[in-house]
């Protein structure tokens, strides 16, 4: 991990105090004009940035995680928050929360607000709208400022720092490979997360479990769901049009309103048409029938986010070379009532 450099490391550099370096830093008429050109170049180079509260502690440490999270009301993002708060209090470490709501200028403004404050490092799980943009300059300038990210769920390979993801390919494998080893051979999708890295990587668990099957693979059974296209709207249409006997839903919230248009138009559930939906919150526990789903371990996955964090920032001697972890959680299948059991 890079050292986060301070006032102390430039004083050092140039021989001069702390105090000197302040002052040229904020071009004050009493340092010669060639000192603070040299102190400006040289903090600019190794991405100084003030921090107008951590400046007075002396050893630099805050005992602060910042965490920048797309949207509170996904019952996954809850339970990774849990973990990390879980696992922060007991190593005596406050939180900063902040909700991107998929905005990728949320997200930057988000990270400048808790960044000008005082904080060790981020836990971060990327908006949709900055995967879309492909914009990540807001992280790479983190991370060259000397701020440790972990990143979770939602991540870029284009961002060298550690991660905790949950295997999505896989995890949408088994799902469809539970429903053809119940019987089931025409096995719609359902994806309104068609943006996000974790959308694709379960687009592609299906079509492998499909091929894997030798089941041919029908584009018009997937369905992805966006602001032109509605799922009331899709999924009717596909009903009236092709006799489906599974639906793979990439999140919990179409799992449940699938199911209910299902019902609506008569079909029996699992008996005509099977469900599993991703996310295993209380939604899909509490409808009739219950949802079968797959569950990330959303608590776990946080636990894990925040050790890994914490053990960086409390490395003893940090190297400028740092290696970086990915640790992937497994997904697991919890059997319900929109499934028929596997019969051998």
């Amino acid at each position: 991990m890079k050292k986060r450099i301070t006032l102390k490391h430039i004083a050092n550099e140039f021989n001069v105090s702390i105090a000197t370096v302040s002052k040229a830093l904020n071009d004050s008429y009493e340092i010669s004009t060639k000192t603070k050109a040299k102190i400006q170049e040289y903090a600019k180079e190794h991405h100084y940035k003030p921090n107008s509260i951590a400046l007075n502690l002396q050893n630099r440490k805050t005992k602060t995680i910042g965490i920048i999270i797309p949207n509170i009301l996904n019952h996954f993002f809850t339970k990774v928050f849990v973990g990390i708060e879980k696992v922060a209090t007991e190593k005596g470490y406050n939180i900063i929360t902040c909700i991107s709501n998929e905005s990728y200028e949320k997200e930057v403004n988000a990270m400048e607000l808790i960044k000008n404050g005082a904080l060790d490092g981020f836990i971060i799980s990327i908006a949709e709208e900055t995967q879309i943009k492909e914009n990540f300059s807001h992280f790479k300038n983190t991370i060259n400022e000397g701020i440790p990210i972990v990143m979770f769920d939602r991540v870029s390979d284009e961002i060298h720092c550690d991660k905790v993801i949950v295997n999505d390919q896989e995890g949408a494998y088994n799902a469809t490979k539970h429903f053809i080893e119940t019987g089931c051979t025409n096995i719609a999708l359902v994806s309104n997360i068609d943006n996000l890295s974790v959308g694709k990587l379960r687009i592609e668990g299906y079509k492998d479990a499909l091929r894997d099957y030798n089941i041919p693979i029908d584009d018009a059974l997937i369905l992805r769901i966006d602001e032109f296209n509605d799922i009331e709207t899709l999924l009717k249409n596909l009903l009236g049009s092709r006799n489906i006997d599974a639906l793979l839903c990439l999140e919990e919230d179409s799992a449940v309103d699938s199911l209910k248009l299902i019902q609506s138009k008569g079909h029996k559930v699992p008996e005509d048409i099977s469900i599993i939906g991703f996310t295993n919150g209380k939604l899909p526990r509490h409808v009739t029938p219950a949802i079968t789903t797959v569950s990330q371990h959303g608590i776990y996955l946080g636990e894990t986010a925040a050790r890994i964090l914490i053990e960086k920032l409390e490395q003893d001697n940090p190297s400028e070379e740092t290696e970086y972890t990915t640790k992937v959680i497994k997904t697991s299948i919890i059997e319900r009532a929109t499934t028929k059991k596997i019969t051998y």
